[in-house]
């Protein structure tokens, strides 16, 4: 895969590091994977002939292009509220979540992570590491998820929610 503009990758030690204009993410390299880093490209696959080297290349290659990906443009992770009261207000570095419990829900925002609140029943998860950003999207869903006969609670933009048929009389 190339490597954009702006952005330097440097290979030491058994750990891959990508520099860009959002920030500086690194890869632990797996023994059974070469990478090699020539004019502009970074370049993975497998080290030897073995079946565990085949299966970890697609996995590894995948990993570097996100590590590419995250420190050019980074990752975005919409989440939606749906419900009577259900709202969502981020202050400082606390999210703030009223999803129909006696107490508000406060959660803390990791480092590295960006959270905004267009309106009260939308939240914008993002930052420059892939697996960072779709575990604090995970860990907030947690706290309310769809129901599937009014589909209320916390869900993915997107995603689509099952429904069931209420009770019959």
């Amino acid at each position: 895969m190339s490597v954009p503009a702006g952005v330097t990758a440097t290979l030491e030690g058994g750990l891959l590091s990508v520099k860009g204009p959002k920030g500086e993410l690194s890869l632990v390299t797996h023994d059974d994977i070469s990478y090699a880093l020539e004019d502009g490209r970074i370049s993975v696959g497998p080290a030897n002939a073995s079946r565990r080297a085949r299966d970890f290349w697609g996995m590894q290659r995948t990993l570097v292009q996100n590590l590419v990906t995250g420190v050019t443009e980074g990752f975005t992770k919409t989440l939606e509220i749906t419900g009577v009261g259900y709202r969502a207000n981020a202050q400082g570095s606390t999210l703030k979540l009223q999803l129909g419990y006696s107490h508000d829900v406060d959660f803390a925002i990791p480092e590295g992570i960006t959270v905004k609140t267009p309106d009260q029943t939308t939240v914008e998860i993002s930052g420059i590491d892939r697996q960072q950003v779709g575990q604090v999207a995970a860990e907030i869903r947690r706290w309310r998820k769809p129901e599937p006969y009014k589909g209320k609670g916390i869900k993915y933009r997107g995603e689509f929610i099952f429904r069931k048929e209420g009770k019959k009389k």
